[in-house]
């Protein structure tokens, strides 16, 4: 059982190799071989902690904002921040689910976009946005029901974040391929 396991592991790895996937945070090492011993490519992450979070309206986008200083700059703010990363909460749409026969719902679907840009001496490097779906269950009990509903809005934030925070990632490993620090690809 565990051998298969292992058979299984190393053929999604060749799979994946065969279709292009590269390891983002990563170092190259030989010609067509990607070493995992520790040895990693630390350019991405510097970069990323040269990024200035600027601050976010209302509460859901101080979520959001705590969750990526937590992950861009663990250390602290950057002394002499580089970029600049500007979030905006574009809607939030809550939905009634599951309606009872008096047509009340049992159950709240909500929607969160935002966008963001990224910019470097005022010029801007990229934008886009991000999208949430999350849910929670309308309980008999008030207190419970608010405990659900901010819960699924914290989640909600960290899954903002961490796409943010992959897109940015993204683009920083872009711009290392684009300049020749990864070699040949």
């Amino acid at each position: 059982m565990h051998k298969n396991l292992i058979y299984t592991a190393l053929a999604a790895v060749f799979a994946l190799s065969a279709c292009g996937f590269r390891p983002l945070y990563v170092e190259r090492e030989g010609d067509a071989v990607w070493h995992y011993d520790g040895k990693f490519n630390t350019s991405i992450i510097q970069e990323m902690s040269k990024i200035d979070v600027e601050p976010i309206s209302d509460r859901f986008g101080q979520v959001i904002r705590n969750n990526l200083l937590d992950s861009l700059t663990p250390k602290g703010a950057p002394s002499e921040p580089v970029y600049r990363l500007y979030v905006n909460l574009e809607s939030k749409d809550v939905t009634d689910q599951a309606l009872r026969r008096d047509i009340t719902a049992t159950r709240k679907r909500v929607k969160y976009k935002v966008n963001y840009k990224m910019t470097k001496d005022g010029e801007e490097l990229f934008n886009n946005y991000a999208v949430s779906f999350v849910s929670y269950d309308i309980m008999d009990n008030p207190y419970s029901t608010t405990f659900a509903e901010k819960k699924t809005e914290e989640n909600a934030a960290k899954m903002i974040a961490d796409e943010i925070i992959l897109r940015i990632g993204a683009y920083f490993n872009s711009e290392l391929i684009k300049a020749g620090e990864y070699g040949d690809i």
